[in-house]
C-alpha cells in the first residue's frame, strides 16, 4: 500500500496557544516487561511537543478524512518550494508521529502494519 493513499488521524491532545500547535504526549499504558522502559522514556521526554508552522499545518489537515498525499498537496500549495520534496517531509513527519504513538491509520489497524 502506497504510504499516499494512507489517511492519518491524530490520537493526542493537541492545542493552539498562539499559531502554532503543541501536541500532548500520553502517558504510556504498556503492560510487561517493556511497562518500565516506556515509562522511564516517557518521564525523560518533553510531555508536549510543540510543532512549527509546518507541522502545526499538517496537524490541522489530519482530520481523518484526507489522506497522506493530499495533505501534501496542500503543504505544496501553501509553502511552495520551500517544503520540497513535500511528500518525503510529510512522510518523515508522519512518521515521527507514529512511533511516538500520536497519530494512527485507520487502513491499517487492522492488519497491525506499520508505515
Amino acid at each position: 500500500m502506497n504510504h499516499l493513499d494512507l489517511t492519518p488521524v491524530p490520537c493526542a491532545e493537541a492545542y493552539e496557544p498562539d499559531e502554532l500547535v503543541v501536541v500532548i504526549r500520553s502517558k504510556p499504558v504498556t503492560r510487561g516487561l517493556r511497562a518500565p522502559i516506556d515509562w522511564l522514556l516517557y518521564t525523560l521526554a518533553s510531555r508536549r511537543l510543540r510543532l512549527d508552522a509546518v507541522g502545526s499545518f499538517c496537524w490541522r489537515h489530519m482530520d481523518g478524512r484526507r489522506t497522506a498525499g493530499d495533505i501534501a498537496a496542500a503543504l505544496r500549495h501553501e509553502f511552495g518550494k520551500s517544503v520540497e520534496p513535500a511528500e518525503e517531509r510529510l512522510g518523515s513527519f508522519i512518521h515521527l508521529l507514529q512511533r511516538e504513538e500520536l497519530v494512527k491509520f485507520p487502513e491499517l489497524e487492522s492488519q497491525g502494519d506499520e508505515l
